[in-house]
């Protein structure tokens, strides 16, 4: 009789165990998220650990593309951050996410890089149509090369039809995503290239020079979040989109070169996370950045 309720006490215990194992197991959320968003996620998950110690996530960082490609294909994830709407568009459109569950959290915009010693003497756009410009950009298909499209055939209807042409003609690489531009100018394998303010909030030593675009041609690059809608844990992954959206993230990503976007403020009022510790507040305060009001690519 005592060896039968040893064993049912023992069998009791393990499925205790089982069951809390599976409860931990359930907390991991993957992420993907544009290559763009690689710092500042970093800290945003950081926050949210904070306040979700029992929480794993797994950030995944790519071209948002690349990122939606793998998504339509069957890649298991949780929640999905692009860099541009139509990506997102994409996604939607394959019936893995709700187009209601896709919401702005950010804006970003354009900004011109050179070496800091500006080997080719480049002080504005204009420059990259000069002869021997060594210019390199983000590939065809990535969201930032569908702003900086944007961007120059803007500047085409003031400086003339053959602007483009001899900018491209300076193409010396197209880079899969926007932060292997920046570590080629960095290094000085290029003269120019085109990426996000955000790039270069936090250019280690001083290697690059940045160059403001005129608010008339830059463009205002727009970056939804959603939630999938097969996520293994939806109440985590919601959780988890709704501080991306909430006014305890605003700072932080406005200390990594975001600005938030007008469109939160007519959205519905969204579940607030718990507030944010002192010393992330401390951290984080950082003045709002400032972004132009231009209407992003439809590209």
């Amino acid at each position: 009789m005592q060896f039968r309720h040893l064993a049912a006490l023992l069998l009791s215990l393990c499925f205790c165990l089982t069951s809390t194992a599976q409860e931990r197991s359930a907390q991991k959320l993957t992420v993907f998220a544009a290559t763009s968003l690689t710092d500042v996620f970093e800290a945003l998950r950081e926050q949210f650990l904070a306040e979700n110690p029992d929480a794993d996530i797994l950030l995944n960082f790519s071209s948002s593309s690349t990122l939606a490609a793998q998504l339509i294909q069957g890649a298991p994830a949780d929640v999905f951050a692009s860099a541009n709407e139509r990506q997102m568009e994409l996604v939607v459109e394959s019936g893995i996410i709700d187009a209601d569950d896709a919401r702005v959290f950010a804006h970003n915009q354009l900004v011109l890089i050179t070496p800091s010693g500006n080997p080719a003497a480049v002080d504005s756009v204009r420059d990259l149509a000069g002869e021997g410009v060594l210019l390199v950009l983000a590939a065809q298909g990535t969201p930032i090369r569908a702003y900086t499209d944007a961007m120059f055939a803007s500047h085409s209807s003031e400086i003339g039809a053959d602007f483009v042409e001899n900018v491209y003609h300076n193409l010396v690489s197209e880079e899969s995503n926007v932060r292997q531009v920046t570590a080629r100018v960095a290094l000085g394998e290029a003269d120019a290239g085109i990426v996000y303010q955000s790039d270069v909030i936090g250019d280690v030593g001083g290697q690059l020079r940045a160059i403001e675009i005129e608010p008339a041609h830059n463009q205002l690059a727009s970056y939804p979040i959603a939630l999938l809608s097969e996520s293994a844990n939806l109440s985590l992954a919601a959780g988890f989109v709704d501080f991306v959206l909430s006014d305890e993230a605003r700072p932080i990503l406005a200390a990594f070169g975001f600005c938030a976007p007008a469109i939160l403020a007519e959205d519905p009022p969204l579940e607030m996370t718990p507030e944010p510790t002192l010393e992330a507040a401390e951290e984080y305060a950082e003045p709002e950045t400032a972004c132009p009001s231009q209407p992003p690519p439809s590209g």
